[in-house]
């Protein structure tokens, strides 16, 4: 993570404990020690990074999804307009059920449907994530933040093939020539 969003990430957690009215004090003791002044204050002066897991269970404990509890996408991130995304499938399977398993079943999906199984990765469309936040309950500009942030999304601006993934990373060939119907992710 880089260091501004970092920054931008601690400034958000401050926002999100003062709209509830609350102390560092308070949340430490609110959540019975779980959080604690120092671990908290670190998060949110960005001289400690938060672990997607630790953010999620952040969010739990305000009552926010973890996507309200991420900064805004710069305004300098141009929109990808057509792209493709590249989901790293290991980094899937390390997230909280709650935060990936629409993902991990959306993935799951694709890959029955093209025959790839045991793939590392996993190229999907836009309109894959636009899917992906009906189902997730967000704007997909957050949605795609998220994901983003914790590393399971990196945008695919090549639109390159991905080596030794058993043709999970790509369409699959008789997909992508028209010669069968085309599935979700398919590109």
């Amino acid at each position: 993570m880089s260091q501004e969003y970092a920054a931008a990430l601690g400034q958000r957690l401050r926002a999100v404990r003062r709209q509830r009215g609350m102390t560092l004090q308070q949340v430490e003791e609110q959540s019975a020690g779980r959080w604690t002044v120092e671990v908290v204050g670190s998060y949110e002066r960005a001289h400690r990074a938060v672990t997607v897991t630790r953010l999620a269970e952040l969010a739990e404990f305000y009552g926010l999804s973890t996507a309200e509890l991420l900064p805004a996408l710069p305004a300098t991130i141009p929109p990808i307009g057509g792209g493709r995304f590249t989901v790293d499938l290991d980094r899937l399977a390390d997230l909280p059920a709650r935060q990936g398993g629409p993902l991990a079943r959306y993935a799951w999906t694709i890959q029955q449907q093209r025959g790839d199984h045991g793939g590392t990765v996993l190229t999907i469309r836009e309109q894959d994530l636009e899917s992906l936040a009906v189902i997730y309950d967000m704007e997909p500009d957050a949605l795609t933040a998220m994901l983003l942030h914790s590393g399971v999304l990196t945008i695919d601006a090549t639109g390159a093939q991905h080596p030794g993934t058993g043709g999970v990373g790509k369409a699959s060939t008789d997909r992508s020539e028209g010669h069968g119907t085309a599935a979700p992710g398919d590109v």
